[in-house]
C-alpha cells in the first residue's frame, strides 16, 4: 500500500431530533465509515480519521447526544444500547447516508455497533471493534461504581474528573501526555456532559452484548477486531474469544498500546482500517 497524506479532519453538527449532534469528519464523497464512541468521545478517532479520508473514504465520528460536543442530555433511558443505536440511525438519516455503511465501534460504541448490525437498524456492510465491549465484559467495575444511585447522589464533580483523569491516563498508556489527557477530559468540565456520562454508565447492561451472540454467530458480515493488547479495561481474551466464535472475523492485535490504541499505534490502525472497508 502507498504511503497514506493525511486529509483536514472538520468539526461540523446537524439537527437530530431538534438538536445540535457535533461530528469530526473528513469532507468528501467517498464511502461513509461511521465512527461511534463510548464512555469518551469522538476524540478517540481523532488520530486515524485524516488517514482514513485520505483513502477515499467519507469518516464521520458523531458525539453521542450530551458527550463530546452533541447537545441534549442522556438520561438512564436514552442511555442504553438500544436507545443510542437508535439515535445513530436517526443521525445517518439526517445525514442522508444511503446504502450499506461500514461501521467501527470503540468501547461501549461498539455495543452499539454491535446492535445496529444485528438489528438491522442500519445496512451495515463492515463492522470493526476496536477494544470493544463484547459478552460479559462490561461495566469494568470502575464504571459500575457509580451505577449506584447513593454513589451518584455522593460524588462531586470534582471526584468525577478525578476518576475520568484517573481512566483517561490509565487508557493511552504510552501516548498519555498532559496536553492529551486535558483534551480528552475537556467535555467533562460541563456539568451537563457529567450527567450525560453518568446516564450512560448507568445504563451500562452487558445483556445487549450478550444476547447478540446468537444472531452475530449466524451473521456473515465481515468483522474486524483491533485491539490494544494491554487494554486493563476490555482484555484481550475477550477479543480472542468473539475471533474464535463468530465466524468472518479477523483479529488485529496491537502491542505496547491500551484500551484507546488510536493514540498508540494511528499509522497500523488506519491502515488496518483501510484495508477493511475498501476491500
Amino acid at each position: 500500500m502507498n504511503e497514506i497524506i493525511e486529509s483536514t479532519v472538520l468539526r461540523t453538527e446537524i439537527q437530530v431530533d431538534g438538536v445540535p449532534a457535533s461530528y469530526l469528519t473528513v469532507e468528501q464523497d467517498g464511502p461513509a465509515v461511521l465512527l461511534l464512541h463510548g464512555t469518551y468521545w469522538s476524540r478517540v478517532w481523532l488520530p486515524v480519521m485524516g488517514r482514513l479520508g485520505a483513502a477515499g473514504l467519507r469518516p464521520v465520528a458523531v458525539d453521542f447526544p450530551g458527550l463530546g460536543r452533541s447537545g441534549g442530555e442522556l438520561t438512564l433511558e436514552t442511555g442504553t444500547v438500544p436507545a443510542l443505536a437508535e439515535w445513530v440511525a436517526r443521525f445517518a438519516s439526517a445525514l442522508k447516508l444511503s446504502g450499506p455503511i461500514a461501521v467501527a465501534g470503540h468501547d461501549i460504541g461498539g455495543a452499539v455497533a454491535q446492535h445496529l448490525l444485528v438489528h438491522d437498524r442500519l445496512e451495515v456492510s463492515r463492522l470493526a471493534l476496536v477494544n470493544s465491549v463484547t459478552y460479559d465484559s462490561w461495566p469494568v467495575p470502575s464504571l459500575a461504581r457509580f451505577r449506584a444511585p447513593e454513589v451518584v447522589a455522593a460524588t462531586t464533580a470534582e471526584e468525577i474528573l478525578a476518576a475520568r483523569r484517573q481512566a483517561v491516563t490509565q487508557a493511552l498508556a504510552g501516548a498519555a501526555t498532559e496536553q492529551r489527557i486535558t483534551e480528552y477530559l475537556d467535555p467533562w468540565t460541563d456539568e451537563r456532559v457529567r450527567r450525560s456520562w453518568m446516564a450512560m454508565v448507568g445504563a451500562a447492561d452487558n445483556r445487549y452484548t450478550r444476547d447478540a451472540v446468537p444472531a452475530l454467530r449466524q451473521n456473515a458480515t465481515p468483522k474486524l477486531l483491533i485491539w490494544g493488547k494491554d487494554d486493563d479495561f476490555q482484555k484481550v481474551e475477550y477479543a480472542e474469544r468473539f475471533a474464535s466464535e463468530i465466524p468472518h472475523t479477523t483479529l488485529v492485535r496491537i502491542p505496547d498500546a491500551g484500551h484507546i490504541p488510536t493514540e498508540n499505534a494511528p499509522g497500523p490502525i488506519a491502515h488496518a482500517l483501510v484495508d477493511f472497508f475498501t476491500a
